[in-house]
């Protein structure tokens, strides 16, 4: 695992803040339909697992987006607060909302089969197919 960082962030508005007690430093995007959808393009997180805890969790809705995934924002300003894994809790969470960024690094992409032609990243990482993404994932029960 790469290293990790204790950082904190919020919503837009503020009414929802964050702690990753061990944020690691490298930055996955994810290029599935439902992610673009969700927002617009690419989903840029940070997997936090865990060791995450949120606070005005009484502004958090979440959305069940899957059988095995639920996605939460914000209901006073709509912003994406995680994509949580229902079987281990492990949240993924939009890099943007962290006060700090130094030493973070983008290092992989996801579902790079369903990225469209139209936009591309320069940053030479790992990349993964749905098929691949999903595997690893049934692999951890």
């Amino acid at each position: 695992m790469s290293d990790s960082i204790e950082s904190r962030g919020q919503c837009l508005c503020g009414a929802v803040s964050v702690t990753a007690k061990a944020m690691p430093t490298a930055v996955g995007a994810c290029h599935c339909s439902m992610c673009r959808k969700w927002g617009g393009g690419p989903l840029l997180v940070v997997n936090c697992g865990d060791q995450v805890e949120f606070s005005g969790a009484e502004h958090i809705k979440t959305y069940a987006s899957s059988e095995w995934a639920e996605r939460g924002f914000c209901t006073a300003c709509g912003t994406h607060m995680f994509y949580r894994l229902k079987q281990n809790n492990m949240h993924f969470v939009p890099v943007g909302l962290f006060d700090e960024d130094a030493g973070l690094h983008f290092d992989h992409q996801v579902f790079i089969d369903e990225k469209p032609a139209y936009y591309t990243f320069g940053n030479d990482t790992k990349e993964m197919t749905g098929a691949e993404v999903l595997a690893l994932f049934s692999s951890d029960n």
